[in-house]
């Protein structure tokens, strides 16, 4: 693993928490993607190398629709970016690691994207992203 990708955040709202995030970090939302295959709208913050990923559901079915019903708005997941999504899947099943997909998907700011089940890092969701080429 290079480096921390991005945090996402879980929100009701990504109008609302977009805003509060570019007074905060004191930088513009770059960028809004919808990723149909999680039921997300997702809104991107970047301060020198690091980036923030506000995520708000599109749906009741959505995982982060459920993560804000359990747990609330707030942090949901670490990404660090991999140069071989693949090669990392496959060390961290030989780890012992339960992951959420057998294959990498498409996932949002051009990435292919696999995450680690929470109750496999001590409560905390993984994602793993590759830029795509």
């Amino acid at each position: 693993m290079n480096k921390v990708e991005h945090i996402g955040i879980a929100v009701t709202d990504i109008s609302v928490a977009g805003n509060i995030y570019e007074k905060l970090l004191n930088t513009p939302v770059y960028k809004t993607e919808t990723v149909k295959s999680e039921g997300v709208l997702t809104a991107f913050l970047q301060t020198g190398p690091n980036k923030v990923e506000l995520l708000q559901a599109l749906n009741d079915d959505s995982p982060i629709a459920k993560f804000i019903a359990k747990k609330g708005e707030g942090i949901h997941h670490i990404a660090f970016e991999v140069d071989d999504i693949v090669a990392e899947m496959h060390r961290l099943k030989n780890e012992g690691f339960v992951l959420l997909n057998d294959e990498p998907k498409q996932g949002a700011d051009n990435k292919l994207v696999c995450f680690v089940h929470p109750k496999s890092a001590n409560g905390v969701l993984i994602e793993l992203c590759q830029e795509i080429s």
